[in-house]
């Protein structure tokens, strides 16, 4: 299971780096976005930089997890633009969809294994309960 994890790991990061900085560099020609609502909303983020901004995260969080050393941060940083991915897959361009199960697999595969990195984020408190560590300074 070890070597599924770092197979799963470096995939994930090497595909979010690679993509991220095609943006910049353009390396790969991607081809235009079918249907115009598509075309419009890559045009949008395009022209006004917003996809530049989730680009440096996507490189930034797919070298915390080719690191090794910074998974569960990693996952938590390319979690959103992988969502992004699906839904504009799923709604503007079902094209692309395959590559986003792909990598929604792989992310849901880590968060299996780094599933005690997130295990906080889970735990049940009431509104006015102090959390459990809070005494312990």
């Amino acid at each position: 299971m070890k070597i599924a994890t770092i197979i799963a790991r470096t995939l994930l990061g090497l595909i979010f780096v690679v993509f991220g900085l095609n943006a910049f560099f353009n390396f790969i020609p991607l081809p235009p976005p079918k249907g115009e609502l598509a075309g419009e909303f890559m045009k949008a983020l395009f022209v006004s930089h917003y996809l530049y901004a989730v680009k440096c995260f996507e490189i930034f969080g797919g070298l915390l997890l080719l690191s090794g050393r910074f998974t569960a941060l990693g996952l938590t940083l390319v979690g959103p633009i992988l969502v992004n991915i699906l839904f504009y897959d799923i709604f503007l361009d079902p094209a692309g969809l395959p590559l986003g199960i792909v990598l929604a697999v792989l992310a849901l595969f880590l968060l299996g294994r780094y599933r005690q990195s997130f295990a906080g984020l889970l735990r049940n408190q009431s509104p006015g309960a102090e959390p459990a560590n809070a005494g312990t300074r």
